[in-house]
């Protein structure tokens, strides 16, 4: 017995946007009115010239296409698309088959191959498996990237500071907003953190949060990391591949780091932003995407435009609204929480026991100014949790601040700068040199270590 049709009160949130391409109204007709009523977008176009305009201005998820056109025929179509990088899904519709067609249907990349007349349910299913194998394979994409990138946890906004206060407030004020967002902050004070809690209190948050960061990826290869690239775009490209604007469709991109973007191809990222286009490496066709764009780095970026590393229309466009996070050594008060936390996750992550932070390892801590930040603090715990014990002889003679009631630890009347000077040259002397080690238990990314070598030309 067939089932009602659900009202339209019932009909479920929009699942994906499709485009229909037949030269046959009354099958035009027919898979919009069912498509539609399954909850997706549909458009409609009688020729694969008709497709070609409509996909020039519009995202498509999928497009079910049929091969007789008049003009171009499907599959030429077909393979213009997946030339120029699409990576939706293509369903395929004929009333004239053979096995050679289908053969050369499944070679120019389609998902699927359905011979008409088709029922509803045929098209539906088809559909469907389209979308379920898109979305496994997006989610396990980004869980790779999330795992190799980093093992370490999200800390989340903890702290009750009066600066942290703050910044929660402002969050939940422009979370909910499209706009572009810039974070600044030193190095390891929790930027990606600030992201993440942006993208969950928006509209975005059951879409993809996509992290990536700048000064981790070679200047060669970060355009295609970004945008993709098509088969033969350069030496190496045997294949197609998306990018991360790609993955983040729907969802947030994180760009840390961004002041590291070479200039050439911050020319790129401003016609992203000003357009919501994407160009794949070779390609000649602009694909359309929907993403939120959040941004962060750890310099100056008005110093960097004035020295011409960095484009002053970008700058602009990125500083809609500018969030400056504080570093650890401003909210003083937020440290034992946070060890606390890092205490908690990181002894079921490396199975070993809690260690018992006492009031004087607490305001040890605490009179610590934590060059490195959140990062540092975090590595801190976690050193300790694999020594058994707190190494609080690494924290002697590195600035430790004098607060009212505490005692001083090895005080020093240098400035706050020459101070991080002495415990990164202390670390990188008791690493022997090695500046990747030195940078993990400073809790900063080795880049920014060298950086600071070159500053004081050691």
């Amino acid at each position: 017995m067939r089932s009602p049709e659900r009202p339209v009160s019932e009909i479920p949130p929009t699942e994906g946007s499709i485009l229909v391409v037949d030269d046959e109204s009354g099958m035009r007709s027919f898979l919009s009115r069912a498509l539609a009523l399954r909850g997706y977008t549909v458009e409609l176009a009688g020729s694969a010239e008709e497709g070609a305009q409509k996909f020039e201005h519009t995202h498509f998820d999928l497009i079910v296409l049929d091969i007789a056109l008049p003009g171009k025929a499907g599959i030429e179509w077909l393979k213009e698309l997946k030339a120029d990088g699409f990576a939706g899904d293509v369903i395929l519709i004929t009333a004239f088959a053979d096995m050679e067609t289908a053969i050369d249907a499944l070679r120019a990349g389609a998902s699927d191959f359905i011979l008409k007349p088709f029922r509803v349910d045929q098209i539906a299913n088809a559909i469907q498996r389209c979308t379920e194998r898109t979305r496994l394979s997006r989610e396990n994409y980004l869980l790779r990237r999330q795992v190799a990138e980093s093992a370490r946890g999200d800390d989340g906004m903890v702290g009750s500071s009066p600066a942290i206060a703050r910044l929660r407030q402002i969050l939940q004020r422009i979370a909910p907003t499209p706009s572009t967002v810039l974070i600044q902050g030193e190095s390891g004070v929790g930027k990606e953190v600030v992201a993440r809690a942006l993208h969950q209190g928006s509209p975005r948050a059951g879409k993809p949060f996509v992290p990536v960061n700048c000064a981790a990826i070679s200047a060669e290869l970060i355009e295609s990391e970004l945008f993709g690239h098509v088969k033969g775009a350069f030496t190496g490209a045997r294949e197609a591949r998306n990018g991360l604007f790609h993955y983040a469709h729907g969802g947030t991109l994180f760009l840390d780091e961004i002041g590291e973007l070479p200039l050439a191809l911050q020319s790129r990222l401003l016609r992203v932003l000003e357009e919501r286009r994407v160009r794949p490496l070779g390609s000649e066709t602009e694909v359309p995407v929907d993403v939120r764009v959040l941004a962060a780095t750890n310099r100056n970026l008005r110093a960097e435009v004035e020295a011409c590393r960095f484009r002053e229309d970008l700058f602009y466009r990125l500083e809609v609204i500018t969030l400056t996070v504080p570093p650890l050594r401003e909210r003083a008060e937020d440290i034992p929480a946070l060890a606390a936390a890092f205490m908690s996750q990181l002894s079921m992550q490396l199975g070993v026991p809690p260690l018992l932070v006492r009031p004087e390892v607490s305001e040890r801590l605490r009179a610590y100014p934590w060059p490195g930040n959140v990062r540092e603090l975090r590595n801190f715990i976690e050193r300790s949790l694999l020594f058994g014990e707190f190494p609080l002889d690494s924290l002697a003679g590195a600035g430790a601040r004098t607060e009212p009631g505490v005692a001083r630890v090895e005080a020093s009347p240098l400035p706050l700068g020459e101070v991080e000077k002495h415990h990164i040259l202390a670390v990188l002397e008791h690493c022997g040199g090695n500046k990747t080690r030195a940078a993990e238990l400073l809790g900063v990314s080795r880049k920014t270590l060298e950086r600071k070598c070159a500053e004081w030309a050691v």
